[in-house]
């Protein structure tokens, strides 16, 4: 089945748009945590790895996505590659979708080895084999097609997805992102161009392999991109922590309450520090997750198209 179409399916299946973040910080883990490992590269590593399962094993179920930041697992080296590798191999044991946050990108070749490595499959031996096994990666497009392109023609063969950085969630996102180039910002380009990578890539359910990530802390644009944008998966981080809301992401849906993945990471992953989870389940952390996943639901429910998928 065509990535997008089992984007969603399973968006209708769970009922809600959510894509549960992982970003492990060792300093942000539950009070005690790193207590039980080595006070060395690998026991962190470990650490990470226990804490990650743990917070699969609560989101999995809820949310229809999950979404792991490489960021925070390559800071340990080898060891936290490794931890980031079993945690994922954990997730597919679930029925969830997994996107590999890395931005990844380069040109020709490597733009080809990377696209390979994440979404494709490498020799080994005498048969091909993944060696990271997501269903979809971020992609970064400051190079241009011929970067892009790798991506696209090895997603499209194995039925995985990318997304696009079009219109990030930083503060500092304008940067470039808002330059003027014959008459328009240079993140509508991008978004223009988004549309002839994805041509040809269109599932059953209306939807392209190819999505764009347009952050919640801009609702103008994220209105502005739904628009120019039809048939094209919205991946959409900064709810929750980064200020955006469920009101001010309702736009990035369509009629159906499909089409926007809404991301929350360290308001799901470490919710238990939160006041008012903290006090109400008093070291529970994993029921703290749980909660903060629940609430989220129920927000976008009710203050966006997302509360369709509940009568559907």
């Amino acid at each position: 089945m065509e990535f997008a179409d089992r984007v969603v399916l399973a968006v209708r299946a769970k009922g809600n748009p959510i894509v549960a973040g992982i970003d492990p910080r060792p300093e942000e883990l539950p009070p005690g945590f790193l207590d039980g490992f080595p006070d060395d590269r690998k026991g962190v590593a470990d650490a990470l790895r226990a804490f990650g399962c743990a917070i699969v094993d609560v989101v999995a179920p809820l949310a229809p996505v999950i979404k792991f930041q490489s960021a925070f697992y390559e800071a340990y080296g080898p060891e936290g590659l490794a931890a980031l590798r079993d945690t994922i191999e954990h997730a597919r044991k679930y029925d969830v979708l997994v996107i590999f946050d890395g931005k990844r990108n380069d040109i020709g070749t490597t733009a080809e080895a990377y696209a390979r490595a994440y979404l494709g499959k490498v020799p080994v031996g005498g048969s091909f084999e993944p060696a990271w096994d997501v269903d979809a990666m971020t992609i970064n497009p400051y190079l241009g097609t011929d970067g892009i392109a790798p991506f696209v023609k090895i997603a499209s063969r194995e039925q995985k997805g990318v997304f696009v950085l079009v219109r990030t969630s930083n503060a500092s996102a304008g940067d470039f992102q808002d330059l003027v180039c014959d008459g328009l910002p240079v993140y509508r380009h991008v978004a223009n161009r988004l549309k002839g990578w994805g041509q040809g890539h269109q599932g059953a359910e209306g939807y392209n392999l190819v999505g764009a990530v347009v952050g919640a802390t801009y609702p103008q644009e994220l209105a502005q991109l739904r628009a120019d944008l039809p048939g094209v998966l919205l991946l959409v981080p900064g709810y929750g922590t980064q200020g955006g809301t469920a009101q001010a992401i309702a736009a990035g849906f369509d009629e159906n309450g499909q089409g926007a993945l809404v991301n929350s990471s360290r308001g799901i992953t470490f919710a238990y520090a939160k006041a008012a989870y903290r006090d109400r389940f008093k070291g529970e952390w994993q029921r703290a997750v749980e909660q903060a996943v629940r609430d989220m639901i129920d927000d976008l429910a009710q203050n966006t198209p997302a509360g369709r998928l509940r009568s559907g």
